[in-house]
C-alpha cells in the first residue's frame, strides 16, 4: 500500500488526476485546490462545471479550513454516523473556485478508509473524490465494472482493492445551513 500511496501523491502534486479506492466507490481524484486539475476531471467525466463535486478529508478538524463557519450540528453528525456520511457546507473556502457549488458550498467527507485516509493524511490538502464514471452513467460498484474511458482518462490507476468485488454504496448526503436547516439529499 505505501507504494500505491507515494505514486498516488506524486501525481497529485504534479496536478494529475487519479482513480482511487475510498470509503464507499471507487474514485476519481485530484487536488483539490488545483483550478486545472479540477478542470482535467470535469473533462473526464463529461460534466458541467456548476455541478460540485465533494472532497475528501482525514481528519474532522481539516473541516474548520475549507468552511468559514462550520454549523455546530456537523460535529454531532460527524461523530455520530455509522456509515460514510458526505456533509455540504455553505460558505467554502481555501480551495479551486471551479470546485464550488454555484451558491459557494461544498461536500466534505472525513473518510475512515485506509487508503484514502492515508492518502489525505500525506497530502496534506483535501481530494477531490467524484463517481468513477462518466456523468450520467450508472457508478461503478466495485473496480471491475469501471469504464475503459476512465481507466484510460486518469493519469494514474491505484493498485490496491482492485480485485474487491462487494457491492457497496455511495455516501449519504445531508446539506447543512448556517440557521441550523438541515436536508437530506442522499439517505
Amino acid at each position: 500500500m505505501n507504494e500505491e500511496i507515494k505514486n498516488a501523491l506524486e501525481v497529485l502534486r504534479d496536478g494529475g488526476i487519479i482513480l482511487y479506492p475510498t470509503d464507499t466507490i471507487w474514485g476519481i481524484g485530484c487536488d483539490a485546490t488545483d483550478e486545472r486539475a479540477v478542470k482535467k476531471v470535469y473533462e473526464l467525466k463529461r460534466r458541467i462545471d456548476s455541478k460540485a463535486m465533494l472532497v475528501l478529508v482525514d481528519n474532522p478538524v481539516k473541516v474548520e479550513f475549507y468552511i468559514r463557519e462550520v454549523p455546530e450540528i456537523a460535529w454531532d453528525l460527524i461523530e455520530l454516523s455509522e456509515k460514510p456520511l458526505t456533509i455540504i457546507y455553505p460558505g467554502a473556502r481555501n480551495l479551486a473556485a471551479n470546485l464550488l457549488a454555484e451558491d459557494g458550498s461544498l461536500g466534505i467527507r472525513v473518510t475512515q478508509e485506509l487508503f484514502s485516509k492515508t492518502l489525505c493524511e500525506r497530502f496534506r490538502k483535501a481530494i477531490v473524490s467524484t463517481s468513477a464514471n462518466v456523468s450520467g452513467q450508472r457508478s461503478a460498484a466495485h473496480f471491475s465494472q469501471i469504464s475503459p474511458e476512465i481507466l484510460q482518462g486518469v493519469d494514474y490507476v491505484v493498485k490496491f482493492r482492485q480485485e474487491e468485488t462487494q457491492t457497496v454504496k455511495p455516501s449519504s448526503i445531508i446539506k447543512l445551513g448556517l440557521g441550523g436547516q438541515i436536508q437530506v439529499i442522499r439517505p
